[in-house]
């Protein structure tokens, strides 16, 4: 995923989404149960930030690995390659 501008936004049914920008469809949609939001007193949103931010990393980490072995493919010289 390119960088871009992104927002975190609790919806009214309580949900927390990361989107692209207003009117945008969610990239992830994240919903806290009554006990879990009770634990956490008021620092959910802390937590859906984290949640996102380490997801939105590991997704990167998972492009660049797989752009990586695509890059190795490339470089492999098919002549030195024997098919059956």
């Amino acid at each position: 995923m390119t960088r871009e501008l992104l927002e975190i936004v609790e919806l009214p049914d309580g949900k927390i989404i990361l989107r692209r920008g207003e009117g945008e469809d969610p990239i992830v949609t994240l919903t806290f149960s009554r006990q879990a939001r009770a634990y956490l007193k008021g620092r959910y949103i802390d937590v859906a930030k984290s949640m996102f931010h380490a997801g939105l990393q590991t997704a990167g980490q998972l492009h660049d690995d797989e752009q990586e072995e695509l890059d190795a493919l490339d470089s492999l010289d098919p002549a030195s390659h024997t098919m059956h």
